[in-house]
């Protein structure tokens, strides 16, 4: 793998697991398998209620959060970023050691992920994008809240399921990914779109259809944070994984989440790789096609497993998927960690290191340039394939609990286990197709 690809691509493979590759999906499906069983026999109840689940944040917390000028200064932050990426972007030489790359594979794509994780739906927080609209609107005298149309609630959050699609597109197989020029042009076509969107719909276009906002949202319903009128809430991450709201396009993006990580380990495996190297038939083609295909099959196995199960009075059968998409979200997180936890630490220190000379000049703007990469993970192959192992697991095991309680509330009660089967088995099929493509990559 060249540098480059490294750059944008880069995942710990089977060099990094140890483990016997038979004996982690045999234990990861027992896994399964033992936890639906124990639910069926003692989660007879629905224990997750966002109505009523969570305990209120202690008073000078939520007053430290919801005070002006914490929410300003994120917001300071967020656009002090993202300015500082611009320079170099803009001004920056067209080399991998513009530290740009890094900022937009390691840092915004899979840094989301464990900062939503700790601490709740930052990209709503930080976002550049809905800071300059909301200096758009004090200067105009406008609400930021309000654009001139109402956002069709048929669209859902299909946009920003299109917009992860085009991101993991340019990530994962485009072949210039880590040529200055596209990176440039995709970020630029990001922010004028949702600086366009904003003003026709106003906030709620952000929560809808930014494909970063979205994302971070998701994750963000694994947090310990919540909200309930307006209440900054402390809560388990299953009862705020229950407070997901179900929309239009729920399926699409979890899918292209779920999808682009497990084609961004198949595309390594050697299999694929052989394929590639033999055949005559157009690679970016191919790579098209295998993207596609992962995101389309993990969407219909999922969509299939719930359609298959009953229907309890209220509720169409072709609202099943939608209703049943937060359980994936845990499965999304652990597949993250397991595939992109050596690269986000490693990447992620090497890009503040080149950060402190965004335009390759021999600067140290940061001070940090002449820092090194601790390689100790690296350096610890048994502990990173146990956590990596372990993530995959723990996301399947939260993912079964999750649609096990929703189950429960939505399915006919002759139907509320038996009615799960169809679900587990592909959540099975996610569980070892996953193992298998980890090892392989």
């Amino acid at each position: 793998m060249s540098d480059g690809q490294h750059l944008a691509h880069g995942i710990g493979g089977a060099k990094d697991l140890p483990i016997p590759p038979e004996l982690a999906i045999a234990g990861a499906v027992a896994a399964l398998t033992i936890s639906f069983t124990v639910l069926a026999v003692a989660w007879r109840r629905p224990r997750y209620d966002a109505a009523t689940s969570g305990t209120p944040a202690p008073a000078w917390l939520e007053a430290l959060v919801d005070v002006t000028a914490f929410r300003v200064f994120l917001r300071v932050v967020g656009m002090t970023v993202f300015l500082y990426g611009a320079y170099a972007a803009v001004l920056g030489q067209d080399l991998l050691t513009n530290p740009v790359f890094g900022m937009v594979y390691v840092w915004w794509w899979v840094g989301l992920v464990p900062l939503s994780l700790l601490l709740g739906p930052v990209w709503k927080a930080i976002s550049p994008v809905r800071t300059i609209n909301l200096l758009f609107a004090k200067v105009s005298g406008s609400d930021p809240d309000e654009g001139v149309f109402r956002y069709p609630e048929r669209l859902g959050v299909w946009p920003a399921a299109i917009g992860l699609y085009a991101f993991v597109w340019l990530e994962l197989v485009y072949p210039y990914s880590t040529e200055l020029g596209p990176v440039r042009l995709w970020v630029a076509a990001y922010v004028a779109l949702m600086l366009l969107g904003g003003a026709l719909f106003g906030n709620t276009f952000y929560a809808r259809a930014d494909p970063f906002e979205v994302y971070s949202s998701l994750m963000a319903k694994l947090s310990p944070w919540g909200r309930r009128d307006g209440r900054l809430l402390v809560r388990s991450p299953l009862a705020n994984l229950d407070s997901l709201t179900v929309r239009p396009g729920l399926v699409a993006v979890v899918a292209v989440l779920f999808g682009s990580t497990a084609y961004d380990s198949f595309r390594e495996s050697p299999p694929w790789v052989q394929h590639i190297q033999s055949t005559q038939t157009s690679v970016n083609l191919l790579n098209n096609l295998a993207l596609l295909a992962f995101v389309v099959v993990v969407g219909l196995l999922f969509a299939v497993g719930t359609v298959a199960t009953g229907v309890g009075p209220g509720t169409r059968r072709t609202e099943l998927p939608n209703v049943f998409a937060h359980s994936v979200v845990p499965i999304i997180a652990g597949y993250i960690v397991a595939h992109y936890l050596t690269y986000f630490v490693e990447v992620g220190q090497m890009t503040l290191i080149q950060a402190s000379d965004p335009l390759s000049t021999g600067q140290d703007l940061l001070g940090t340039g002449d820092w090194s990469v601790n390689y100790w993970l690296s350096y610890h192959p048994t502990l990173l394939a146990n956590t990596k192992v372990l993530a995959v697991v723990l996301g399947h095991v939260v993912g079964v609990v999750a649609a096990h309680d929703r189950a429960i509330k939505v399915l006919p009660k002759r139907h509320q286990l038996t009615g799960q089967l169809p679900l587990l088995l592909a959540m099975v099929a996610f569980t070892v197709g996953g193992l298998y493509l980890l090892f392989a990559g």
